[in-house]
């Protein structure tokens, strides 16, 4: 607790830091700033990126992959060459072919075929490029969420927005560099933005969470009414020489120098974090774009623009994820695949107004989009029910802007869109690409932890170059 009888001054006599030694602590902290932005290893087409995240895994066959062939043979028992269904029953086992639930249609001058859940998507196909030829490791929904997330199934590795940071920096110094909007609790939780064994100065900020409204999502204790900035002032002050004191005797204790750091990103964030999180600052029109103020967009279109406005002030890493924490996750539907059709619904319009949004602002040109769950599903209805099962072997995701090639697909899943058959991209591979695109080499991006160098990608992944414009 701060004691104003305690004054500044002799707190730093007291202390034999003295002005010139906060001077000189300042410079060195600059100097040594983890978070200071750099450049990467080769020219960046994008300087930021807005993940998506669609948790549960919505069915390609039903969104974006088009395979008529289902429709054809739709009721017919076969096998099907399953990882899922071998890892439960050692056999192989017979299942209803299911046939896609909505209509599907060409859209833009690529005439990218969509279904009749994604209308508003399917207008901005021409600025976007289909990987339809997803494949990922895990057959459940915790190892395949954190495969997406960190690059690894089950050990505890640093996620792609902190590697992110850690390569480049951040480009705002009074904003978090990796921002999670309404992030769940399951199916990895925390780990999904730690910095694991990174320093802490990269870790992920989350604001809000699953299952609170993102109306109420905001940045715990950011204002403090009972002082004034000045009073603040004065206690980060007299808070920064105690910290430089008890620096000086752990020298290299990243996470002891995160905690000072964050001090100051705190008391910086007062002014600058509240006007941004104020979407009441957007115009009616821009609020209609997203869906905000209608249902059921209104949730999600609010996590929308938040990611545009935290995007605009240089925010590096922004995750928006569609989920809950529930163990049966958003598109999750085993037993009821017509509830795709509500969460199609309260996304729909709020990813495309994003989309529009960010073209019409300039935003799209250096930032990445990218929209996916951790897996698809099945073509064939779960234990001949209404429902379709996990697919890690051939889904589909897409990516927009940060110099990808808009207007194309790329990849190609079987008949049925069960396996990845053409142009294959591993989870990997993605992420390898995406650090690309930041100006980053995947296979240099590394940290020296525990005796061996790691990276994002392991020993795997590479640049999917048919992609980049």
């Amino acid at each position: 607790m701060f004691n104003q009888s305690f004054s500044r001054r002799h707190a730093l006599k007291s202390l034999a830091c003295g002005f010139g030694y906060l001077a000189l602590a300042d410079l060195a902290h600059a100097q040594a700033n983890p978070l200071a932005a750099r450049a990467g290893h080769h020219r960046a087409r994008a300087k930021r990126v807005i993940f998506i995240f669609m948790q549960g895994g919505p069915s390609q066959v039903d969104s974006f992959d088009y395979k008529p062939r289902l429709a054809r043979e739709d009721g017919r028992m076969m096998s099907f060459d399953d990882a899922r269904t071998f890892a439960r029953t050692r056999s192989v086992v017979e299942h209803r072919v299911m046939k896609n639930l909505w209509r599907f249609r060409q859209y833009g001058a690529s005439g990218k075929w969509v279904s009749d859940l994604f209308p508003h998507i399917g207008r901005h196909v021409d600025d976007l490029c289909f990987l339809q030829g997803m494949h990922t490791e895990g057959i459940a929904h915790g190892p395949a969420t954190l495969f997406m997330h960190t690059g690894s199934i089950n050990l505890v590795r640093p996620s792609v927005g902190a590697w992110t940071l850690y390569g480049l920096g951040a480009e705002n110094q009074n904003l978090p560099g990796f921002i999670t909007i309404c992030p769940s609790m399951g199916n990895g939780g925390p780990r999904n933005w730690s910095n694991a064994f990174l320093p802490s100065a990269f870790q992920g900020t989350p604001i809000g969470r699953a299952g609170i409204p993102a109306a109420e999502a905001r940045i715990r204790n950011l204002t403090n009414s009972a002082r004034t900035v000045e009073e603040q002032r004065g206690q980060l002050d007299l808070l920064r020489a105690l910290n430089a004191e008890q620096a000086r005797g752990r020298a290299g204790d990243s996470e002891l120098d995160a905690v000072i750091g964050s001090f100051d990103v705190a008391f910086r964030m007062q002014t600058r974090a509240p006007e941004i999180l104020d979407l009441t600052r957007e115009t009616p029109e821009t609020l209609r774009l997203y869906g905000i103020g209608q249902q059921p967009t209104d949730n999600f279109g609010r996590q929308c623009l938040m990611a545009r406005r935290l995007a605009e002030a240089g925010v590096r890493y922004i995750q928006i994820n569609y989920g809950d924490n529930t163990d049966n996750p958003a598109w999750d539907q085993h037993s009821n695949l017509p509830k795709h059709a509500d969460h199609a619904l309260a996304t729909d319009k709020p990813v495309a107004g994003l989309l529009a949004d960010l073209k019409r602002r300039g935003l799209l040109e250096d930032t990445l989009v990218w929209w996916g769950g951790e897996f698809g599903r099945t073509p064939y209805a779960e234990r001949n029910g209404t429902g379709r099962d996990h697919n890690p072997g051939g889904f589909t995701q897409f990516l927009a802007g940060g110099g990808i090639k808009p207007g194309i697909v790329h990849g190609a899943t079987d008949d049925y869109g069960h396996h990845a058959v053409a142009d294959k991209v591993h989870m990997h591979d993605l992420h390898a690409t995406i650090l690309h695109q930041l100006g980053l080499d995947h296979t240099r991006l590394t940290y020296r932890y525990d005796g061996r160098n790691f990276r994002l990608t392991d020993v795997a992944g590479r640049v999917v170059e048919e992609i980049i414009s």
